[in-house]
């Protein structure tokens, strides 16, 4: 691919690629844009190519996740002494906090799954494409995914 024209397609899914990387690094925007920066330098320096087997937001997507996997699996995190605490704009912003909360109970790949296809407007191929698996492991993640969030959202709305 030409290097204009894989420039162009990098702006255009930017905004995209960005925020998926943020929620490959758990919503930590300082390693989303480390892992977004190497995410780039994989494909500027062909380590990371695209062969046009799928679509190119699925591929990018796809080195996105696995190069935040390679980069949260070097660090080292401390664990919060207090991870239920919230600052005063999330405790105002309840409703948005209270959605991501509960799609963090969720098993990890049923939230990829979920946060894939509803903020990122991928189909559920799509989704099997960027995280290597099969079509009907991702149909099962979907809709497991949606029956357990519903049933969150119910229990919080009592």
């Amino acid at each position: 691919m030409k290097k204009d024209k894989l420039t162009q397609l990098l702006k255009t899914h930017h905004t995209d690629a960005f925020r998926w990387a943020s929620q490959c690094c758990n919503y930590q925007h300082e390693d989303a844009e480390e892992v977004l920066q190497t995410s780039y330098l994989k494909i500027a320096s062909g380590k990371a190519r695209f062969n046009e087997r799928s679509t190119f937001k699925t591929w990018l997507f796809a080195v996105i996740r696995n190069t935040a996997r390679d980069y949260l699996d070097k660090q080292v995190r401390f664990e919060q002494l207090d991870p239920l605490s919230q600052t005063p704009a999330e405790a105002i912003s309840e409703d948005r906090t209270n959605y991501r909360a509960l799609l963090a109970r969720l098993p990890e790949r049923q939230q990829q799954v979920l946060l894939l296809v509803f903020y990122h407007g991928m189909t559920l191929q799509q989704v099997a494409e960027t995280t290597n698996l099969h079509v009907g492991t991702v149909r099962t993640h979907y809709s497991r995914g949606k029956a357990s969030l519903r049933v969150l959202i119910e229990k919080e709305k009592v």
